[in-house]
């Protein structure tokens, strides 16, 4: 396909992919069509040729009006020519004279930047993060794993029992927890953890009621009725909306009862989104369809509502703090229990469009489009993820300021984070209004910029982190995260010799040891499911499989014969295929090892099944045994034994 020169230059300068490399390692060229469209949620009009001219030329008077690009990022230990000299304030307010170059042993941190009348931020990263401790552990669905305690789904007091307990019972360092961020508190709730309105504060479906200060100091009969409220407790899949209406009516008896010490003075940043949280109550989970008098939380109105309705900010916040009481607590646990890494937290791609963030902060995002993926080998249609991407320029403009403060928030209560789609620190596939996931583009971020603001972050908090690049993913986003001290993630499935005749399986010694390595992932197949092709039948049967389906089920077999091959070679028992495949991976090169609780229990459904919403119960499916069950199980013992063993 000939492209229109122009056009390629103004999207280039937006930094708008005209073409890019598929997962099959082709180069797919985007249709213009689709690139136009893309620019025009920029703001930028590529119509007609005379529009991308004026654009162009837009682009050039404020190229060269400028001396300093918005955001500078300099790694420590290494020095910076400027284009113009310029002083430097450091974040704790030093100033040093102005020079053209910056010098090598500047403090990690965010700082700023003067030349003339231009000014920019000044962001130093440490070169790169301290080593992972080798160990294994746990990648868990919190909500499927329900105690005898539970109210209807896996809560944060039963992620403090199961660190503790995998820690000093099962000798697991590290445990990898899927999602915990808020939701709009309206009906339906969204089930999604990587839908979240926002994320920078934690979803109170997760809280442990019997587990706050409020219920322990309550009189009996006070405690009667909140046991009374409970739900059930052994649903054959999670129920989210029954779950929340006994949380949210429960802890709605304990608010007057809290303590002292939690009649506390909130800060803005709480009651902004409490107030969103108590607005999301009578008018919707999406401030979009709200009353135009609400949908700007700078307007007196919305001042006003947390004056009309200061109860309900209230008991918002509060929640916010039981929560934040509660994390602690499961942290503190990983601790005592003696992990070497501790709870690591996993951060979605973005939010929803309606959420608190967009409504705070909606010129930094680009409301209209969606992010996914375009298509690959497990998603033959590509991926809409329905979430608005920050836009790129007004990101640089605010010196990263947002991004920052979801790390923060997100590290200040865990030991490390896991970023879902890494690659999106590089670029993220933008889906314009009304195109399907296959028919979208790549739109760049500055991936130094974002890198060094999480590298930031996990230095001061002592965390490491992972990035998932799996997928359609470039070669220099692995690379770079390896270099820079951050894990990257192997999987089972797809540690194969691609360019080899038959792609065999790599045995796991030679597997990258900057990795995250595991079984399987929680939108792919679930061990048993992918011995048994399950995965393909259940594609086929919604339709979500570009081919036949018995295609699909000779290529499983054979990738099924070709793992147990590798499981052969290395000696192991293949009698106990869920077990060797544990076996396999103990071995890896890997620094983190880790087993889904799914895997090890023969649980043939996959949490999640990609391009699905009601099709599919995604993120509903509860483990078949209980919390102390799981404790006690033989084939969880058996599938384990590998990893305790090469990793004491």
């Amino acid at each position: 396909m000939s492209f229109p020169q122009d056009l390629a230059a103004l999207a280039a300068a937006h930094g708008v992919g005209i073409d890019y490399e598929g997962s099959d390692r082709t180069v797919v060229t985007v249709e213009p069509e689709v690139v136009r469209a893309v620019l025009d949620t920029l703001g930028v009009d590529a119509s007609s040729p005379q529009s991308v001219a004026s654009a162009l030329e837009e682009v050039r008077r404020q190229e060269s009006a400028r001396t300093l690009p918005p955001t500078v990022v300099v790694w420590q230990g290494s020095a910076m020519a400027l284009p113009v000299a310029a002083s430097v304030e450091l974040e704790d307010g030093t100033r040093l004279q102005p020079t053209r170059e910056l010098p090598a042993d500047l403090p990690v941190g965010y700082h700023r930047l003067t030349a003339g009348e231009t000014q920019c931020f000044l962001l130093v990263a440490p070169p790169r993060l301290a080593e992972v401790p080798r160990t294994w552990g746990w990648m868990l669905q919190l909500y499927a794993l329900r105690s005898e305690s539970s109210w209807g789904m896996g809560d944060l007091a039963d992620l403090a029992t199961f660190v503790r307990r995998s820690g000093e019972e099962q000798g697991a360092g590290v445990v990898l927890v899927n999602p915990l961020d808020l939701v709009a508190p309206t009906h339906p709730i969204q089930r999604s953890p990587y839908s979240p309105a926002t994320r920078s504060w934690v979803n109170p479906l997760y809280l442990s009621v019997t587990s706050t200060a409020a219920f322990r100091g309550a009189d009996a009969a006070t405690q009667a009725r909140v046991l009374e409220l409970a739900p059930r407790n052994d649903t054959e899949l999670i129920e989210h909306d029954a779950v929340w209406d006994a949380k949210s009516a429960a802890l709605e008896l304990l608010h007057p009862l809290r303590p002292d010490e939690e009649r506390v003075e909130h800060d803005d940043e709480t009651l902004d989104v409490a107030t969103f949280c108590a607005l999301a109550e009578r008018h919707g989970g999406d401030w979009r369809d709200w009353p135009a008098s609400l949908q700007d939380p700078k307007d007196e109105a919305v001042r006003q509502v947390r004056v009309d309705l200061a109860e309900r900010v209230g008991f918002h916040a509060w929640l916010q703090l039981l929560c934040r009481q509660q994390l602690d607590a499961a942290r503190e646990a990983a601790r005592d229990a003696g992990m070497a890494v501790g709870i690591v937290h996993d951060l979605p791609v973005g939010v929803s469009a309606g959420g608190p963030d967009t409504w705070a902060e909606r010129d930094t995002f680009a409301p209209v489009v969606r992010v996914g993926c375009p298509a690959d080998a497990f998603n033959e249609l590509g991926q809409d993820w329905g979430l608005p991407p920050w836009r790129p320029r007004e990101l640089a403009e605010a010196g990263y300021d947002p991004f920052r403060r979801v790390v923060r928030a997100v590290l200040e209560h865990a030991d490390g984070i896991r970023v879902d789609h890494v690659a999106g620190l590089w670029r993220l596939w933008w889906i314009p209004p009304g195109e399907p996931a296959r028919r979208g583009t790549y739109v760049h971020y500055d991936p130094d910029a974002m890198l060094a603001v999480l590298m930031i972050e996990a230095e001061r908090s002592g965390a490491i982190v992972v990035g998932e690049d799996l997928g359609t993913v470039e070669p220099v986003v692995t690379r770079t995260m390896r270099e820079r001290g951050l894990l990257s993630s192997s999987v089972l499935w797809f540690e194969r010799d691609w360019d080899t005749p038959g792609q065999p399986f790599i045995p796991p010694e030679e597997w990258e040891p900057e990795t995250m390595a595991s079984v399987t992932t929680h939108d792919l197949p679930t061990a048993t499911g992918w011995l048994d092709a399950e995965h393909v039948r259940l594609r086929a049967s919604l339709d979500l499989i570009d081919g036949s389906e018995q295609e699909a089920l000779e290529q499983a077999h054979a990738d099924r014969d070709a793992l147990l091959r590798l499981v052969e070679d290395l000696g192991l028992d293949r009698s106990d295929p869920v077990a060797a495949f544990h076996a396999v991976i103990a071995r890896a090169a890997s620094r983190l090892v880790l087993s889904a609780p799914s895997d090890v229990v023969g649980e043939r459904r996959q949490p999640n099944l990609p391009g699905t919403v009601d099709e599919y119960p995604n993120w509903r499916i509860p483990l078949p045994l209980s919390l102390e069950e799981f404790f006690a199980d033989e084939q969880v013992a058996r599938a384990i034994a590998p990893l305790q063993r090469e990793r004491p």
